[in-house]
């Protein structure tokens, strides 16, 4: 296939996105590509999404192949699309000039291979650490061989991004190469302390709109370890707790919060999110292994201070004190601690909120993904040759049967 030559054509880039999850899902995942196509169309770029069906057919005037996809049977909310799906026609037909595949295990692959065999640059993302959550759903042994896989799959693009330094830092000792921090940004219209209402306080805090009311936001199932808050409420009397999203564990964790003063509000999006977020008092994490956190700059945004863990990207723009306040990982008391002090104290709660909103202002979407388009662009210039994972291989799907090794570019 003649390659287009980007540049004649005012900068124009034609990309390929394939990922593994998708709308009507809500995860960070999800909500980074949401803005990355708003934003590849007020750019002027085209774009088109491979993704698992169930979702748009179109987003921001990008068009979305949805293709058939499985549950996993212990995560049934994650539906896998297999890599033998054959979309060479449709990516042919395209045009692309370079592929990007976000959190490639199995779709992904398939955008890695057809990449190689049409000799385009392909990106790839690293967003979710998988290796740590199979530990926190109890198949550690499973880990090792996931990073081993990982690591391979990687191995085949051009350029890796991932969403921090915290995260790029993991992967070095892993043996990953050519890595790029790509990181993320948010929307401080939208996520902003004047979002607050007195209905959703009152609702979020069970009709004691006057006692503190500690938040927390995002999918509920074990790596997330929402389970942690439990023990603050009995340590701190006269809290409330609001858990907003859903997942797997919601049931059990329902149960576990039965007479207390706790609210599950189920998944919020929107101007619902915007207001839950303002309505609040301090924002926890209780999650060890995120690679970013949208969530906690989603609530420094709306002027929340914010507890979180030492570990995960988050440490990249949390700074203990400053703009909050950090607790040991696996140590519930530290977390009691911490919320404790700002429980205490309002003044500092204050303090870290305004601090924290400050930050968030110079975290802007336009930004962030100005950078991974100015990231794409080196890549095509000069466009670097390339070859076939495994020459020969007709299809994506005599690639996912194969156990040959990997070819890679001279």
């Amino acid at each position: 296939m003649p390659k287009r030559d980007f540049l004649a054509e005012k900068g124009i880039m034609r990309i390929a996105l394939f990922t593994e999850v998708f709308l009507p899902k809500t995860d960070g995942v999800v909500n980074t590509l949401c803005r990355l196509l708003e934003h590849l169309a007020r750019r002027g770029h085209r774009a088109i999404l491979f993704a698992p069906a169930g979702g748009p057919t179109e987003y921001a005037g990008t068009p979305v192949i949805g293709l058939p996809a499985l549950p996993l049977p212990f995560y049934p909310e994650v539906r896998l699309v297999p890599p033998l799906v054959d979309v060479r026609e449709t990516l042919v037909a395209f045009r692309p000039d370079l592929v990007h595949v976000f959190n490639p295990v199995s779709l992904g692959l398939v955008g890695l291979y057809l990449a190689r065999e049409m000799g385009i640059p392909v990106a790839a993302s690293y967003q979710t650490d998988l290796p740590g959550f199979v530990q926190r759903w109890g198949m550690g042994f499973f880990s090792e061989p996931l990073w081993n896989f990982l690591r391979w799959v990687h191995e085949q693009a051009d350029l890796n991004f991932c969403p921090s330094q915290f995260t790029l830092r993991q992967l070095e000792r892993r043996g990953f190469r050519n890595l790029r921090v790509w990181g993320r940004g948010v929307d401080t219209g939208q996520f902003h302390p004047l979002r607050a209402s007195p209905e959703w306080r009152e609702r979020l805090s069970g009709g004691h709109p006057e006692a503190p009311l500690i938040l927390t936001v995002g999918r509920l199932s074990p790596e997330k370890r929402v389970a942690m808050l439990r023990p603050m409420l009995d340590a701190l009397p006269g809290v409330r707790l609001a858990i907003v999203g859903d997942g797997p564990e919601r049931w059990a964790l329902e149960r576990l919060f039965a007479g207390t003063p706790t609210v599950f509000t189920g998944y919020l999006r929107g101007a619902d999110l915007a207001a839950a977020y303002a309505s609040a008092d301090i924002f926890v994490l209780t999650g060890a292994n995120e690679t970013f956190g949208n969530v906690v700059l989603e609530a420094m945004a709306s002027g929340l201070p914010v507890v979180v863990p030492h570990t995960g990207g988050q440490i990249d723009y949390v700074r203990d004190g400053v703009n909050g306040l950090v607790y040991e990982a696996e140590e519930e008391a530290s977390l009691i601690s911490q919320v404790g002090r700002l429980v205490e104290h309002p003044g500092l709660a204050r303090q870290l909120g305004t601090a924290g909103r400050a930050y968030a202002e110079t975290q802007t979407w336009e930004r962030v993904l100005d950078r991974l388009i100015a990231d794409w662009a080196a890549l095509l210039l000069p466009a670097r040759p390339a070859e076939p994972i495994c020459p020969g291989l007709p299809n994506a799907r005599e690639m996912a049967c194969s156990s040959s090794p990997v070819a890679r570019r001279s």
